[in-house]
């Protein structure tokens, strides 16, 4: 599998953490981890399909996916390539009008958001493109043809730094006190924006920096404790619908972005 990352352009980039080109020459299925943020993805070419319970779901072309709790198994045909757009936390409010939240844990095609005929014309484009570089040109042409009149929430924005600098270890009362806002509006306008509550959003940040202190080799069950884990079953538990995998799997067999 070959992935190239590649940097939006600075009208973008406030919305956009990057593109993600994706090729795979043979096939293989990819282990894909939740993450905070929405993402778009445009099969260019070739045959994608999530793998759940053993059964293959084929991808639609264009998708829309929300944030995640549980691993996603992808299964790459040979000869495939795709496109992701990643966005920011907050950014893919920036294009979509529509209540995020009720993508999360959800992979839908992407006609269920824009109308199928302006989707055909990307796809029939991506599928023309001789080179990586035009297939980011055509998606960054379609997401500014997306862009509204959009500020900013600098009350989320002040949420999601909180609870990234607390690696997800706050209490949603006690993080809606500091902003001064109550709970119950906090999190509707939280869930209107990031397209998950709070405490789904914390639980994600929570399990990925446990996953990321662990791969420079500190102690995983003194970061489980540092996380709030008292009951190690209970960690396992989260764990694995997190990734797919117990700890020792997951850590000795790394397979996934």
């Amino acid at each position: 599998m070959k992935i190239i990352d590649f940097i939006p352009t600075e009208q973008l980039r406030p919305f956009i953490k990057t593109y993600r080109i994706i090729e795979s020459e043979d096939e293989l299925t990819n282990r894909v981890l939740p993450s905070t943020s929405l993402a778009i993805a445009f099969r260019c070419k070739g045959n994608i399909n999530y793998i759940k319970e053993n059964q293959h779901d084929k991808l639609p072309i264009s998708t829309i996916s929300g944030i995640r709790k549980s691993v996603r198994l992808i299964n790459y045909a040979k000869d495939t390539a795709t496109l992701v757009v990643q966005f920011k936390e907050a950014g893919a409010k920036a294009f979509f009008k529509e209540p995020l939240h009720e993508l999360f844990e959800e992979s839908v095609s992407l006609d269920n958001f824009i109308p199928q005929q302006k989707i055909a014309v990307i796809e029939e484009l991506l599928a023309e493109a001789k080179t990586n570089n035009q297939k980011i040109a055509i998606i960054e042409q379609f997401l500014l043809s997306r862009l509204h009149n959009y500020k900013p929430d600098d009350l989320i924005s002040a949420a999601i730094n909180i609870i990234q600098s607390k690696k997800g270890i706050i209490k949603i009362k006690e993080l809606a006190d500091s902003l001064f806002i109550s709970q119950d509006a906090f999190e509707k306008r939280f869930r209107k924006t990031i397209g998950s509550s709070p405490k789904q959003f914390c639980y994600v940040v929570r399990i990925k920096s446990i996953i990321d202190h662990k791969q420079k080799k500190q102690n995983l069950i003194d970061l489980a404790f540092d996380a709030g884990y008292f009951d190690q079953s209970h960690f396992n538990k989260d764990f694995k619908l997190f990734t797919g995998q117990t700890p020792t799997e997951f850590f000795n067999f790394p397979s996934f972005w």
